[in-house]
């Protein structure tokens, strides 16, 4: 019988309720247990793939593309979900499926259009038990097809928002109907320290736990997410005042090394304590938990550091890249040494271009972000140009691999308006344009290039040296490409095709010819990279800048 752990969270937003539900999770797989993941997200959205980095963070992609027909007649494509599957991702192992992003745009949606075709004749349409009824639908329907022992279900937002309400009740239902044993509530809040009295203050945490009981839910553990341990003292007070053991009061301080957050659980006793609550009689396997101390330990003795700048353009907040974030810290982790990321607006170009060249100077490396739209282009641009001239470490990421075609296109080929048509749909030369199978689509949500794609690496390549195999999967997300008749006038300057898909008709990857190593990538190796494997070409790009450092070439 699946076991459920459901996710709340409170006071505030943001205290990393997906690295907690995968750490619980990672529990489990110390136990031997089969885990999986469901992440509500309340916002209206279909799928997140509409919206700004900036304003939600990344936007994650499955190796899956999910067929969703919320009714029949209507068909929709979704791979594109909540940036916390990717550390779902990273913790597990686990390749997440995209159904288990259940959003309440999902949820209306197929509910209003099945009332259009008629499945509700003579029915009032109501948030209960109609919204409610499919929320739990869509949970049971991923326990039934994946058949997990534990699935942890956490719900996006805090508490007391209005469009978390429903999911909030469909969770009430769902533990009356399971029976005891079988669900278990974890609320994740701020303990806030201050400063000026130096003390943690609990009574956000009772505010939002009494919030959490209006809605008919107590909980059965509640994780103070602070700067620091929760002492004895404080933790006695919030059990007493959430009416909670003290042992169910769990402490979660600020870490250096988020891998290092099971393991802190675990010496608080949370594993036993869940599998007493879920009636699961099960031991721990200590080989399990010893391969995950050493994973650990690779990240904090790792020594020294690299500087990757990171021009983009949506360097407002971290989340925005947390998943090349993470395969630059397992890259170098795996070269044993830190690196130190510095994110640049490449607006700055336009406002104060000394700032701009100094600090691309001062790096190791570049790599350059993905992205879409206009704004920002031509500095994204111009550190791809200051690359080629300086023979400067560089990656580029999807939209990062074909601003560096344009930079080589403007640069090298002689074409100074070279741009691609998603940029200046007006170009003379459009060296980037839109893939065949989009210039009819008109409908936005859900319909790039998706998913896991198999590419084809060529030999004799850095790219080959990298991955080591000529075959490979990687995830894609773009409409765009490198347009393949100027990439043949630019094979004749210098530029070299690295990877391909299966045909050898569509431009993966490319390098540059002479340069010490300079690649673009048209997919997102970042995806699939992993605290104990990182991704080889993340891993490659770290360990040359680990060797021109050693060597004394590093920053200019």
């Amino acid at each position: 019988m699946v076991k459920y752990v459901f996710v709340t969270g409170g006071v505030v937003s943001g205290l990393g309720k997906g690295v907690v539900t995968a750490s619980i999770a990672k529990l489990f797989q110390f136990r031997g247990l089969n885990v999986d993941v469901i992440k509500m997200d309340p916002y209206l959205n279909v799928d997140p793939g509409t919206l700004n980095p900036i304003e939600h963070g990344e936007v994650f992609v499955c190796d899956d593309v999910w067929e969703f027909e919320p009714a029949p007649g209507y068909r929709f494509r979704i791979a594109e979900v909540d940036q916390d599957f990717g550390t779902y991702e990273r913790f597990l192992d686990k390749n997440m499926h995209p159904s288990n992003n259940i959003t309440s745009g999902q949820v209306y949606l197929s509910v209003i259009l099945r009332e259009r075709v008629g499945e509700y004749l003579g029915k009032t349409i109501q948030v209960i038990p109609h919204i409610t009824g499919e929320i739990k639908q869509r949970i049971r329907a991923v326990a039934q097809r994946n058949n997990p022992d534990a699935l942890l279900i956490e719900v996006g937002g805090t508490v007391g928002d209005i469009e978390a309400m429903p999911f909030l009740e469909a969770i009430r239902q769902l533990r009356l109907e399971e029976g005891v044993g079988n669900t278990a509530l974890i609320h994740v809040t701020l303990v806030p320290f201050l400063e000026t009295v130096g003390q943690f203050k609990t009574k956000p945490t009772q505010h939002s736990v009494k919030v959490l009981q209006s809605s008919g839910l107590q909980p059965d553990i509640i994780i103070g997410r602070s700067m620091g341990e929760l002492t004895q003292d404080v933790r006695e007070k919030i059990g007493l005042f959430c009416n909670v053991p003290v042992e169910a009061v769990i402490s979660d301080p600020d870490l250096d090394v988020i891998y290092e957050l099971p393991l802190r659980f675990e010496s608080q006793g949370l594993g036993d304590y869940l599998c007493k609550i879920l009636r699961l009689d099960v031991g721990r396997d200590e080989g399990a938990l010893k391969a995950w101390r050493e994973v650990v330990n690779l990240y904090t003795s790792a020594e020294g550091e690299v500087a990757v700048l990171m021009p983009g353009k949506y360097t407002l907040i971290q989340d925005s890249y947390i998943s090349i974030n993470m395969a630059l810290d397992h890259a170098g982790a795996f070269n044993g040494i830190r690196v130190r990321r510095t994110y640049l607006d490449t607006e700055l170009y336009e406002r104060d271009s000394k700032k701009f060249y100094d600090l691309l100077e001062s790096s190791d490396g570049i790599l350059l972000t993905p992205g879409f739209g206009s704004r920002g282009v031509e500095g994204m641009i111009e550190a791809a140009r200051y690359a080629l001239k300086n023979d400067k470490p560089f990656l580029g990421i999807c939209f990062g691999c074909q601003l560096l075609f344009i930079a080589f296109a403007r640069e090298v080929l002689g074409l100074g308006d070279a741009n691609s048509t998603e940029i200046d749909p007006g170009t003379r030369h459009p060296v980037v344009d839109l893939l065949p199978e989009q210039r009819c689509e008109k409908v936005l949500g859900g319909t790039m290039r998706l998913g896991a794609h198999p590419i084809r690496i060529l030999k004799d390549t850095k790219l080959y040296e990298a991955y080591r195999s000529e075959l490979v999967y990687e995830r894609f997300r773009h409409r765009y490409h490198l347009n393949p008749n100027y990439v043949k006038s630019a094979e004749q300057k210098g530029l070299k095709i690295s990877a391909t898909d299966v045909e050898g008709k569509m431009v993966n990857a490319i390098e540059i010819v002479g340069k010490k190593w300079i690649i673009g990538v048209q997919f997102h190796p970042e995806f699939k990279s992993r605290p104990y494997r990182p991704s080889p070409v993340y891993y490659s790009f770290i360990r040359e800048l680990v060797a021109r450092k050693s060597a004394g070439e590093g920053r200019r």
